[in-house]
């Protein structure tokens, strides 16, 4: 580790730890812990296709720890449940000032979505204390109220596409309701979500109310989901994983799950819309972070009297897109994430030339070295071909010709998935039957990609149960408990 001096929080001075150490651990009861096997894995730059370091690999042993340590923090008379509500809120909001403090340096570690995740902590800081009961008038001579309390010990899976700002809308919602977690974050990207995990210890969480364990699915993952002492499991990652932990759960303690999957996003041009407005918008809408993201426009209907001319600017603007060094303040594109999510976009690029789409520009890799591909557009997609079935997670643009509004509702609903859609058009009458009408969580009327702490966020179909963020994300972290108290007289 490297031992700068810098000030903490409370105005003090501490070690910040740095990627100058050979090994990376795993954080379990506010302690730095090797995995109990010692096995250990790489982290790659997918610039350059290098390692960074080792990584200590979580495996079962290790999640039994963890829950251990999460089951202590929680227990009746424990620091975390008897702390005030005002003081959770004000740990998260010592957290959110410690990452904003931070902010530079978890840059430098592959992660730019530092503000709002500081805005998310900051946001369900304010929930701590307002996360209120009700009393409710029964009939008789009773006295009847609401407990929302903590579900307990809360397993949480995040994926690679967004890291650090996957760790916070977990963490946030958790957190504010004084739960105790259990996360574990994605083997390809675990840097900062174990760096944010030594700031966790420094602002003053108790032992045990935060535990972060890098490791792979199959192994970490699935010990978590069907963990008998897990209460709930979180995960934000493929509709197949999905499956596997509703399963476990069925197959354990049937804790409770929710589950932000896969998209296959159609975003619905129609012809009266602002042309270089929804050009722009639609190339944010899929190429955004590589195209390595669950809610991207991946279904591009456009109006038949516009398509040709909205075909030909969107492939001029995508070969106007800067793809290079993620550092580089003017580079648009960086690398995909590993060799594996590499591989598998330039399959999909072959079977859509395969199966008669049209390929407009790009198509092929970008660099010689890291795992950068080309922005690519394909014209002339027909709605069976397997790249507008399919979630692709890359920088592959579909675009598809439509007639009419009620064609273009049907066919963009004719999917497993739910996740987000977008409709861009002058007219708010169309706006309104276009978004009612599609079956998703979220839908985007000229604009694409806004999201707010404040706002819910999860999918319809296959694409999830329960929602993140806002007031509608502390639902799935707190149990509803009804207190009946019998009274001498009830006086209306």
């Amino acid at each position: 580790f490297d031992t700068r001096a810098v000030p903490d929080v409370h105005g003090g001075a501490r070690a910040r730890p740095t990627l100058l150490a050979a090994l990376i651990i795993l954080f379990i009861n506010n302690q730095w812990q090797d995995a109990v096997s010692g096995k250990t894995f790489p982290t790659i730059n997918p610039a350059t296709g290098e390692v960074i370091c080792q990584v200590a690999e979580a495996d079962e042993a290790d999640v039994t720890k963890a829950v251990k340590a999460a089951r202590d923090a929680f227990k009746l008379g424990s620091p975390w449940r008897r702390m005030d509500a005002s003081h959770r809120g004000l740990l998260l909001s010592r957290l959110a000032d410690a990452i904003e403090r931070d902010s530079a340096y978890l840059a430098v570690t592959i992660e730019t979505t530092h503000i709002k995740n500081v805005f998310l902590c900051r946001y369900y800081a304010g929930w701590a204390d307002k996360w209120e009961g009700k009393t409710i008038p029964i009939d008789g001579d009773f006295f009847c109220y609401t407990r929302h309390e903590p579900v307990g010990v809360c397993g949480q899976i995040i994926p690679w596409n967004f890291p650090l700002l996957m760790q916070a809308w977990k963490l946030g919602p958790a957190l504010a309701t004084g739960n105790t977690v259990v996360m574990k974050v994605a083997e390809q990207t675990p840097l900062t979500a174990l760096y944010v995990a030594s700031l966790i210890k420094e602002v003053g969480f108790p032992e045990g109310v935060v535990n972060i364990l890098p490791g792979m699915g199959p192994s970490a993952g699935a010990a978590i989901a069907r963990h008998m002492d897990v209460d709930k499991v979180a995960f934000t990652g493929s509709t197949e994983v999905g499956h596997l932990i509703q399963q476990a759960s069925g197959n354990s303690n049937l804790k409770k799950v929710t589950l932000e999957l896969g998209g296959k996003s159609p975003n619905i041009i129609l012809s009266d819309a602002n042309m270089e407005d929804a050009v722009e918008q639609s190339h944010f809408a899929l190429f955004f972070n590589q195209g390595q993201c669950c809610c991207a426009g991946s279904r591009t209907y456009v109006q038949a009297d516009i398509y040709n001319e909205f075909v030909e600017r969107s492939v001029e603007r995508a070969k106007r897109r800067v793809v290079g060094n993620p550092f580089d303040l003017s580079t648009e594109q960086g690398p995909q994430v590993d060799q594996e999510q590499f591989n598998k976009i330039l399959g999909y690029i072959s079977s859509g030339k395969r199966e008669g789409a049209k390929l407009m520009c790009g198509g092929g890799v970008a660099a010689d070295r890291g795992y950068f591909i080309q922005p690519t557009v394909f014209g002339d997609v027909q709605d069976d071909m397997t790249i507008a079935r399919e979630e692709i997670f890359g920088p592959v643009m579909q675009i598809l010709k439509f007639k009419t509004l009620e064609e273009v509702v049907e066919r963009a609903n004719d999917t497993k998935y739910g996740l987000a859609a977008a409709v861009f058009t002058k007219d708010i009458d169309k706006a309104h039957y276009v978004s009612n009408g599609l079956r998703a969580g979220t839908v985007w009327i000229n604009c694409y990609d806004v999201f707010g702490a404040q706002a819910p966020f999860g999918g319809y179909k296959a694409s999830g149960n329960g929602r993140e963020l806002g007031e509608y994300g502390l639902d799935n972290y707190t149990e509803v408990k009804t207190v009946t108290i019998k009274v001498p007289q009830k006086n209306s």
